[in-house]
């Protein structure tokens, strides 16, 4: 298994704990329902989310029989979606006490994780195109070896 695939896998299991410790807490402390941004973005972007990349890097590239486009775009995406949504969870944890004042801070873990998103997009896309490329390569090499029938 490619090692960034390894570690969103790991990340979304440390979001999901996250998630889960947050909803214990406001579960024990219903004034904490404040946080339930937080707490959904923990357990959504964090961890299933972050599951997803973790299984597409590891099972697309695979399903599709080429490596993939870019593997300094998948590790860039790994601190891109991680800080992001850090920054996000900040911002929703800030919002309750300093209201607008978080915005920046959400929005800037948004605009992080985001760009992560695309990144995994482009690289999944660019690695289809190329395994594209290289079946219908095979497939002309192959007819131009046939030999004719007459």
């Amino acid at each position: 298994m490619d090692w960034f695939a390894k570690v969103f896998i790991r990340a979304s299991l440390l979001w999901f704990v996250a998630g889960i410790t947050l909803g214990l807490a406001m579960a024990i402390h219903p004034a904490w329902v404040i946080y339930r941004p937080a707490h959904a973005h923990m357990n959504l972007v964090g961890f299933v989310v972050m599951m997803i990349f973790g299984v597409g890097y590891q099972m697309l590239p695979r399903f599709f029989g080429h490596p993939i486009h870019n593997r300094k775009l998948a590790v860039a995406h790994i601190w891109l979606a991680n800080l992001g949504l850090a920054g996000m969870v900040a911002g929703f944890f800030l919002a309750p006490s300093i209201g607008d004042a978080s915005i920046p801070v959400t929005a800037s873990g948004g605009i992080l994780w985001a760009i992560g998103a695309y990144g995994f997009v482009y690289n999944m896309w660019r690695t289809f195109d190329a395994a594209e490329s290289r079946r219908r390569l095979n497939e002309k090499q192959s007819e131009s070896r046939k030999l004719p029938l007459s």
